[in-house]
């Protein structure tokens, strides 16, 4: 695939992962459209950045799991160069919460964002990406891993990962190939928050490579995915997690 002039659209690329996947593209030749739910100083930021490093890029504000902001993200994304080819799904959020009755609304907002955000981002990418173009949404490794109150995130995720192998026979016929990229513990905000050093280095020692990954490593399965190089790639989750599981 030819990538000069293409668009790619990332959601939740603002901070960490999704903005380390925006940056990325921008270096392949991708202009590149950044969602973000509400943090605009950083969008800009991510933009800057970008523009500094001779890329080119814009961010469009949306909320994922409204049905009202996606239409419009896609029909804005798509307006500024013609065509949208490339859509990386990034955005999510992972509110730690037990299996109890008392966590039902902590269940209940994870699968809005998560799971009900990757339906219409992805039904929206496969109305508007052309013959040819590439869908890419994030998972997660800890889905192997069943630790305790990660319950919500994993369904939602177990349910990512479900709606990509059936997109991608919906579309048969069109080249287009639907993946999904499941990274392991990797150095973001997100990770960090809230864990002592000494967590952090048990983590990271749960991995045969005893180390937190990186959001550039995860940006790099991205790329190849959304290059040239992952055109014969469809329908697989790509675990990036140094051996974790």
């Amino acid at each position: 695939m030819n990538i000069s002039k293409k668009t790619a659209l990332v959601t939740g690329a603002s901070r960490g992962i999704g903005r380390a996947i925006a940056e990325r593209l921008a270096q392949d030749g991708f202009y590149v459209v950044i969602n973000y739910a509400g943090n605009a100083t950083h969008a800009q930021a991510a933009i800057d950045h970008i523009i500094e490093q001779g890329g080119q890029a814009s961010a469009i504000q949306a909320d994922v799991a409204n049905e009202h902001d996606v239409s419009r993200l896609f029909q804005e994304a798509k307006a500024i160069n013609g065509q949208l080819d490339v859509v990386v799904h990034s955005a999510g959020i992972m509110p730690m919460a037990k299996i109890t009755p008392e966590a039902l609304p902590d269940f209940d907002k994870v699968i809005h964002t998560n799971l009900r955000g990757t339906f219409l981002i992805l039904a929206h990418a496969a109305e508007t990406v052309p013959d040819g173009g590439r869908i890419i949404t994030l998972s997660t490794s800890v889905i192997a891993k069943s630790f305790p109150a990660y319950g919500p995130y994993i369904a939602s995720k177990a349910g990512v990962e479900g709606l990509v192998h059936v997109l991608a026979n919906e579309l048969r016929g069109r080249n287009i190939t639907v993946n999904a990229v499941a990274p392991g513990p990797t150095g973001t905000d997100l990770f960090y928050n809230g864990k002592t050093d000494e967590q952090v280095s048990a983590i990271a020692k749960l991995a045969p490579l005893e180390r937190i990954g990186t959001p550039e490593e995860i940006a790099n399965v991205v790329a190849m995915l959304a290059g040239p190089d992952g055109a014969w790639v469809n329908s697989q989750v790509i675990r990036v997690n140094g051996g974790f599981a």
